[in-house]
């Protein structure tokens, strides 16, 4: 994939890798670690057993991967294009002030080398489109959320989050938060591969973030309090159309021209949508699958949704709950 552009904006990026809550802490509790735990303001996310218990405040794309939790998803970069030690724990995992972070990303070949300037330059372009196309179709303003590298554990205002949570949106925050860490590991279990299933990854969490703006959250919210027994179906129609609005973006980036992608990268992101479905996590860490916790979607559901949204390119067509 090719951007139109090489400039890496790192304007709404907090880096608290190195054990800082750098850029300001988030509200929210500490971290108790093994997941999220309750804090702060965000209905919490029961960690464990046969599934993820979303109540549909804090949307996750991938928890308990590690441990065994039904209810997860993810992506991964290709590691063949990233520099060795960039994603660990070396010398350029924190430490950086924003006007250092800004010079690196922004140097020769930066975005190949470097995960962290990639996934700023690919949410960068997230909100460049959807702030042109968010109020042309809905007619609601979009404001951009904040994307938070951390290392190990932070505080968001959903609670105390590990790494093993991967890759997730926080609505009290308005932020999107990420462990590069984890994305080699679910590259390494998952085979998620490509940099166009790493832009999957921030398009759906985005995708999430559109549900705030929308009121879409908080309506699944109220619905999931009233009625219990549909808490599970909701979720996953919360995260389909979240992988319905990352196609919709994929598209609406291509045909606007922010970036250019072949048809072997929409097939990267459409193998990671349906390399994280319920049925196949659950597989895979329990030997078994339930349908009844699934709170993210089969494999073909996440696929097709990711697809639906990319062939439309129109944010209508992402209605998940009239399925």
């Amino acid at each position: 994939m090719d951007f139109d552009d090489r400039r890496v904006d790192v304007g709404g990026v907090q880096d608290r890798r190195g054990g800082g809550l750098r850029g300001g802490g988030l509200r929210g509790g500490g971290l108790r670690g093994g997941g999220l735990r309750r804090g702060g303001r965000g209905v919490p996310v029961a960690v464990g057993g046969g599934g993820l218990g979303v109540v549909g405040l804090l949307l996750v794309l991938a928890v308990n991967l590690l441990g065994g939790g039904g209810g997860a998803g993810g992506g991964g970069f290709d590691l063949s294009q990233v520099q060795p030690g960039v994603l660990g724990s070396g010398p350029l995992a924190g430490g950086e002030s924003t006007a250092e972070l800004e010079e690196r990303c922004n140097g020769e070949g930066a975005l190949e080398r470097y995960a962290d300037c990639f996934v700023i330059k690919v949410s960068n372009e997230v909100d460049e489109v959807w702030t042109e196309e968010l109020p042309a179709a809905t007619g609601v303003d979009y404001r951009p959320p904040s994307l938070v590298f951390f290392s190990g554990g932070t505080s968001t205002g959903c609670g105390g989050a590990s790494s093993e949570v991967g890759p997730f949106y926080c609505p009290p925050d308005e932020a999107i938060f990420l462990d590069l860490d984890f994305l080699d590991q679910l590259q390494a279990q998952f085979g998620a591969e490509g940099r166009y299933a790493t832009a999957y990854i921030v398009a759906h969490e985005a995708g999430h973030h559109l549900q705030t703006l929308l009121g879409t959250e908080r309506q699944v919210r109220a619905a999931q309090q009233a009625g219990p027994d549909r808490r599970n179906a909701l979720s996953v129609a919360l995260e389909l159309q979240a992988d319905c609005y990352a196609g919709v973006w994929g598209r609406q980036a291509d045909d606007r021209g922010n970036l250019s992608v072949t048809g072997a990268e929409v097939d990267q992101a459409l193998r990671a949508a349906a390399a994280v479905g319920d049925d196949r996590i659950q597989q895979r860490t329990q030997g078994r699958v339930d349908p009844e916790s699934w709170t993210h979607g089969s494999a073909e559901q996440r696929r097709s949704w990711y697809e639906r949204g990319f062939t439309t390119g129109d944010p209508a067509a992402c209605d998940t709950f009239a399925r």
